[in-house]
């Protein structure tokens, strides 16, 4: 018997046997007992991949979920880097995974024991004033970006997940766990915070700047809407040469002269809209600078450091900025675009790792360079 699979209760109605540490006999007929372990973020720049107490349900809307699949994102480096400094010591990180179910609180009603879903990364109340107008990154009743934020994350071999029945998503045989786990933040992300803030129409010229996964997700979004032309820009020619195979028309080292180039294929007008991808005030700035009179600057990054704003130059050019944290209100679309094969995340991934060497695959995401990692997927054995 896999002794993973041996955590799942069985499913019947009414059944709840709770969520049980996995155990198993060797060989030689020894019974033991596995040790649950987690990555453990130790302060700035440090992390490990340690043992862990069990999760267990503390509110009756708690759900256990046995970690099949997880990835790694951008904001757990910038967490790692001392920029969310609310996130303390011995918080286990991680915010997108797709599990199996194998205990659920009393007030659970939508989820079983054996149901694989999706995780989101906002966690929702359902109640607040935030979550009654669907802007649940605002949630004012606990929820909010709180995995891996303000309670313990998904980069574990399990996780307790918050007001499961708003927060999680029933996944259909069509999708597998690979494509679904680019809909636990990245897709919906880019999609709310930089496509659908930024207003992006039929016809509009589009900078992306920074071809990260979030970049990438913008990239395939922004798509959706016919864009007259998609312009990305990075540092990584790996990356630029990714961003033409999701759509980009052109790609472009900041180097290069970006603003020329947009200005070449917009009559010197400038971008109808320029995504920021990244998190760090140059990028900020060059997506203000990129933009043209009327134009809209979405800003997904995180920043941890203060950016310029130019008011004095864009005050009179009637820009629109925008900022944002996901709410998730997309990701019951996305996912039944991606189950109809609409949307194709498998691109993203080049990477594959057996969750246990999940040190390993940090370090190969954190230096996208030269590793050409834009995705990195982890599995349990």
């Amino acid at each position: 018997m896999d002794p993973e699979r041996s955590a799942v209760p069985e499913q019947g109605p009414g059944r709840r046997r709770g969520f049980r540490r996995p155990r198993g006999r060797g060989r030689d007929g020894t019974a033991w007992e596995a040790d649950l372990k987690a990555l453990v973020y130790e302060g700035p720049g440090r992390k490990t991949w340690t043992e862990v107490p069990d999760p267990t349900i503390r509110d009756p809307q708690d759900a256990i979920i046995q970690i099949d699949t997880v990835t790694i994102c951008g904001t757990d480096l910038h967490i790692l880097g001392g920029d969310v400094p609310e996130v303390e010591p011995g918080r286990i990180l991680g915010h997108e995974a797709v599990g199996t179910v194998v205990d659920v609180g009393g007030a659970v009603t939508e989820l079983r024991p054996g149901d694989r879903v999706l995780a989101s990364c906002v966690s929702a109340c359902g109640r607040c004033h935030y979550c009654r107008r669907a802007r649940y990154g605002q949630c004012l009743g606990g929820g909010g970006w709180i995995l891996g934020h303000r309670v313990d994350g998904v980069q574990a071999q399990y996780a307790r997940l918050p007001f499961a029945d708003l927060s999680t998503h029933r996944l259909s045989p069509r999708v597998g766990d690979e494509a679904a786990v680019m809909l636990a933040d990245i897709l919906p992300t880019s999609y709310e915070v930089g496509v659908l803030n930024g207003r992006v129409r039929p016809g509009d010229t589009v900078v992306i700047v920074g071809m990260g996964p979030i970049g990438l997700a913008a990239v395939l979004t922004a798509r959706l809407y016919s864009p007259a032309h998609v312009i990305a820009v990075d540092k990584a020619e790996s990356r630029l040469r990714a961003a033409k195979r999701f759509g980009a028309d052109i790609a472009v080292r900041p180097e290069d002269d970006p603003l020329e180039v947009v200005r070449s294929v917009t009559g010197g007008l400038g971008a109808d809209v320029a995504i920021e991808a990244v998190g760090v005030p140059e990028t900020f700035e060059l997506c203000a600078t990129l933009i043209r009179p009327c134009g809209r600057v979405a800003n997904i990054g995180v920043h941890g450091r203060p950016a310029t704003l130019h008011l004095e130059e864009l005050w009179i050019r009637d820009v629109t900025i925008t900022t944002g944290l996901v709410d998730t209100f997309s990701t019951p679309t996305l996912l039944t675009m991606l189950a109809g094969g609409r949307l194709d995340t498998g691109p993203m991934i080049t990477h594959r790792f057996a969750l246990d060497d999940i040190m390993r695959a940090y370090e190969l995401f954190a230096d996208p360079v030269h590793s050409g990692a834009v995705k990195v997927v982890l599995t349990r054995a």
